[in-house]
Parts: C-alpha cells; sequence; structure tokens
C-alpha cells in the first residue's frame, strides 16, 4: 500500500474540510494510495495546536518553509487566504513538492499564471480546490453533455447566492479585504460558476458585468473563523474593499449564451450554488442544497408526460457512488473533499496531472479579470484580451 504524505498550510474552514478528506478517504477507498496527514501548519500556535490535535494531524509547525524542509512531505496542501497562495505555491515547487491549492489561484492573473509556470517547470501534480465539480450529480451533467444527450447547447445559466453577511453590523472579515481576498463574491462564489461552465459547456469568448458593494463599511472583528466573526457594532470601522455582488453575462466558444450571478446580499440563501443548461433535446437543473439531486429534462419524451424528472444520484452507476452507501442515501458537502483527493490519489499513482489543476484556475482567473475589466471599462471585454 502506497502512502501519500501530506503537509497542510491552514487550519480553519478549508482546513477542516480538507483534514477530515484526508483522514477518511482510505476506510472508502481502500484501493488508493493513502494520504498520511504529517504536518498542519499556521501562524497561531495555540490555534494550530489545538486544531492538529482535533483533526488528527502527526504534528504541526508555525512556519510553512519548515514543510518544504522535510524530505518526508511529498504534498503541499494550501487553504491559507487567497494573499498567501503565490508565495508558498512557488517555494513548493521549487522544492519538488506536489501543490493542492485551493480557489481562486491567486491574487492577480499574472500570479496564477507564474504559478502555472512554476508548478509544470519543476513537473509536479499540481492541483486547484474546485470541489463542486466532484458532487455526482454535477458528474452526471457533464456525462449528459458529452455524450450530447442536451443536444447543442444554448444556454448555461448559474446564480451562487448567500445571506451571511446581510447585517450591516457583521465584522469586516478577511473576506471582504481586497488585499487579502483578491475580491469578494465574484472571485469567492463566481469562480465556483465559472468552473462549472469552463467544466460542463467548455471557454468563453468575451463577458460584459457589472458589480455593487452594498454596504461600504464594517466594524473591526475581533475574532473570525471560516464565515463566522465576532465584534462590536460599536468597533472602529473601517472600507469594504470588495465587491458584495458580481452579474455578467458571456458568449461561449460553442455559441452557447452564459449568465453568472454571485451575491451575499440574498436573504434566505444559505449556499444556493445553482446552474441550468439548456440544448437542443433536453435540460438539467442542479442546486447545491439539494446536492444529491439532478433534474433532468428530455424533448423526445412523450408529450403527455414531459416535465422535469428528479434523479437521485446515490446509485451506483453514478460517479463515486459505489464507494458510499445504499442508493437513497445520500452525501454531503464533505464528500466532495474526499472525491478531489481520490482523484489526487489517482493522478500521483498515475504519474498524470490531477483535474482541475492550476491550468484550470488560470483560465478561472482570466474570466474574472475580463469581467473585472468589463466593469471598469463599461463595455464587452474578450477574453484574449487580459
Amino acid at each position: 500500500m502506497k502512502q501519500v504524505n501530506i503537509g497542510m498550510v491552514g487550519y480553519k474552514f478549508m482546513g477542516k474540510a480538507h483534514s477530515h478528506a484526508y483522514r477518511d478517504l482510505h476506510m472508502f477507498f481502500p484501493k488508493l494510495a493513502k494520504p498520511m496527514m504529517k504536518l498542519i501548519c499556521g501562524r497561531d500556535e495555540q490555534g494550530v495546536a489545538e486544531a492538529a490535535e482535533q483533526f488528527g494531524w502527526d504534528g504541526y509547525v508555525t512556519d510553512w518553509r519548515e514543510l518544504l524542509e522535510r524530505d518526508d512531505i511529498d504534498v503541499i496542501d494550501i487553504n491559507a487566504p487567497s494573499n498567501a497562495h503565490m508565495e508558498i505555491a512557488l517555494a513548493a515547487a521549487k522544492a519538488g513538492k506536489h501543490i493542492f491549492c485551493e480557489k481562486p489561484l491567486a491574487l492577480t492573473l499574472p500570479d496564477s499564471r507564474e504559478m502555472l509556470k512554476a508548478a509544470e517547470d519543476a513537473g509536479v501534480k499540481h492541483m486547484v480546490g474546485f470541489n463542486y465539480r466532484f458532487a455526482p450529480a454535477v458528474q452526471l451533467a457533464k456525462k449528459l453533455v458529452d455524450e450530447g444527450r442536451l443536444g447543442e447547447i444554448y444556454h448555461f445559466r448559474a446564480w451562487f447566492l448567500q445571506d451571511w453577511i446581510v447585517d450591516p453590523d457583521f465584522p469586516l472579515v478577511w473576506r471582504l479585504q481586497k488585499e487579502i481576498a483578491g475580491s469578494g463574491s465574484h472571485g469567492d462564489l463566481g469562480a465556483h460558476l465559472i468552473d462549472l461552465a469552463h467544466y460542463l459547456v467548455g471557454g468563453m469568448t468575451e463577458v460584459i458585468g457589472m458589480s455593487e458593494t452594498f454596504v461600504k463599511e464594517r466594524p473591526l472583528p475581533t475574532t473570525m473563523t471560516g464565515l463566522s466573526a465576532k465584534g462590536s457594532k460599536d468597533a472602529p470601522k473601517a472600507p469594504v474593499t470588495v465587491d458584495d455582488a458580481t452579474l455578467f453575462m458571456s458568449r461561449f466558444e460553442n455559441g452557447a449564451l452564459g449568465s453568472f450571478e454571485a451575491t451575499r446580499f440574498a436573504p434566505g440563501h444559505r449556499c444556493t450554488n445553482s446552474f441550468e443548461i439548456n440544448g437542443s433535446k433536453g435540460s438539467v437543473k442542479f442546486d447545491f442544497e439539494r446536492m444529491n439531486e439532478l433534474q433532468v429534462y428530455f424533448s423526445d419524451d412523450a408529450e403527455d408526460v414531459q416535465g422535469f424528472r428528479r434523479v437521485l444520484a446515490t446509485d451506483p452507476s453514478h460517479a463515486y457512488m459505489d464507494a458510499w452507501w445504499p442508493a437513497g442515501h445520500t452525501i454531503g458537502y464533505e464528500h466532495t473533499f474526499i472525491h478531489e483527493v481520490v482523484e489526487l490519489m489517482q493522478a500521483i499513482e498515475e504519474d498524470r496531472q490531477p483535474v482541475p489543476n492550476f491550468v484550470d484556475g488560470v483560465k478561472c482567473q482570466e474570466v474574472l479579470e475580463a469581467v473585472d475589466r468589463s466593469i471598469a471599462e463599461r463595455r464587452w471585454v474578450r477574453i484574449d484580451e487580459v
């Protein structure tokens, strides 16, 4: 049984998700190489020590450079805030370590391209964390598109709606600061929609967009973890420097039209990550809040029974599901990360690049920045302009 030793930077929201995936992978996918949770890294020694104990890591460090000096570390997992991705990834590539990096890949397109080049020059494996690809229902949508069962694709529309910062007194967490996060709903939520569009439909040629920041300043936090934070509404305030909502339209290389909406100001929507694809022979609809289901419509059904049908993507015929529970027994958010690690372990064993990788991260960043340019210049922007 082969083992792959992991060193991870970050221990909060994504750190917990990735740790769970490494820990549980081999219980359900025993034939794969086993990820060994060697070292976890964080700047706060007390916090990272508690995380190492809670999540099941062998040990911890407070300086990520120590991970690169270890001969017994094969993969560097980067789930620290976005402004840390580039420096760690470049150093990891130089040290000959494989890299698993959360999205968005970097703060800017030039930085993401530099990360891709460094990984390619070093000949290491590189993966980017677009976990929603790995829901079995999304994999089923991909299968229906690729097999031509939806026919020629006309429309891709997607929306990612959340409401966790609607309260104007919610503290100024790092995700609302451009110098750390890169962008707001656009780069955090919209990046997932863009990757799903690339995965399911293909590349885009041009975009036009608009955005808004509804709450211009917020109180400074006292503590923050993941998407939660604590603070006083009477605390000093600082500017919000990212978008609260971004919408854009696109044209795809295959002639399809796209529309995208990402917002954190949609009350009642906790994590409505959804898409719909319309083709000449049928349509599919997906909503992550019902992640085990895909709504499917085929135009050639008899007229008296035409309509969207609910397909529960939990049978062994659906991607990854033969490793889980009996049909009808659903899986959850955390399983998308386990499926990511399945792909990473398989790629290392088979000596190929995992998918999605830094190439996909750069493609996503190109669209993000083309939309930003469109908003600034109030015009259609071609992807090849950025």
